[in-house]
């Protein structure tokens, strides 16, 4: 069982980086040495997609506060709190077609909460969602987040700016940085609720669409029984099978939280021994060799979809000068 909000730890001036996973710091790293990437997200902001896209987001939500749920919207700011958040995002049930939530506002973030989410999980699972979300504002996620998103959008309505298959690219490229990304908000989500297991029952329940009677222990046993049959032929396939996804595999994630708490990380943060805010090492020759595997990996998946690379930016390019950009190469 969770602890009491009460008696839970707080992480006063958490660095996110003190329990981001490092698939997440490598492919962020990644994505910020592939050229353009910054100015798309800069042009989407001055032609007001992002604001016109959150604004059809919260046309059917309802803002929640100390009038509307305040038990939800008072898990929301214990989550704020015990990792410290800078920001405040406003918080949002609102329609989604699964039982989801997401967080998306590059200047303003917004957590939104779908329903059947909010009516199906229990309480300490919801903290553990919101602990989730409110990690990816820790950990700026937020900006790519929202690109993505955004550019999801678009290829759904056939209203591509550049044609459906540089579009397609950019966003194959930000769903595999999206799911490294998860795997750190999973460790946030521990630290809110100060309980992995709680965690591991919600990405349970996820997967197994709230049945009853599932047993967590049998999940983790499962999610170990993957990870140990991840070969070298089975790699592959498993990789093209995510490759659309905007989540890893709920095992996956298991298996993952479950091998940092045993390697004692949680408990170290717990007692106060993590990284704070401003005091962030150096790059490691580790980190950038993993930078490098995933900016490979980035590149192939441009190279696979859109025919290159240069091809992509040229595209992309040409949209920003007809837009009033200044088109230069980087």
């Amino acid at each position: 069982m969770a602890l009491p909000v009460s008696d839970r730890p707080v992480y006063p001036s958490l660095s996110a980086k003190a329990y981001e996973h490092p698939a997440d710091k490598a492919a962020t790293a990644a994505l910020a040495t592939i050229p353009l990437l910054d100015r798309i997200l800069k042009k989407l902001s001055e032609l007001r997609f992002e604001r016109s896209f959150q604004q059809l987001l919260l046309a059917d939500a309802v803002r929640l506060g100390e009038r509307q749920r305040p038990d939800v919207y008072g898990a929301h700011l214990d989550a704020l709190r015990t990792l410290d958040v800078p920001q405040r995002p406003e918080l949002y049930v609102g329609q989604m077609q699964s039982m989801n939530a997401m967080t998306v506002g590059s200047a303003h973030p917004v957590v939104i909460l779908s329903p059947s989410l909010v009516k199906s999980v229990a309480t300490d699972q919801l903290a553990a969602v919101l602990g989730h979300e409110n990690g990816h504002v820790l950990s700026d996620h937020v900006h790519y987040a929202t690109v993505l998103a955004i550019l999801q959008r678009l290829l759904a309505s056939g209203l591509s700016p550049v044609g459906r298959l540089p579009l397609q690219a950019v966003v194959l490229v930000l769903l595999e940085w999206y799911r490294c990304a998860e795997l750190s908000c999973d460790r946030a989500a521990t630290l809110v609720v100060d309980d992995p297991l709680v965690v591991c029952r919600l990405l349970m329940n996820t997967a197994g669409g709230g049945v009853e009677g599932l047993d967590v222990d049998a999940f983790i046993q499962q999610a170990t029984e993957y990870a140990e049959t991840e070969d070298l032929l089975a790699r592959p396939g498993r990789w093209l099978t995510e490759l659309g996804r905007t989540h890893p595999f709920a095992v996956r994630r298991v298996g993952e939280l479950t091998r940092w708490v045993g390697e004692g990380d949680f408990d170290r943060i717990r007692s106060g021994s993590y990284l704070r805010r401003g005091q962030e090492p150096p790059v490691t020759d580790q980190l950038r060799r993993a930078t490098e595997h995933y900016r490979e990996r980035f590149t192939e998946i441009v190279d696979r979809v859109a025919g290159g690379t240069q091809k992509l930016f040229n595209q992309f390019s040409s949209w920003l000068r007809m837009d009033g950009g200044d088109g230069e190469q980087e």
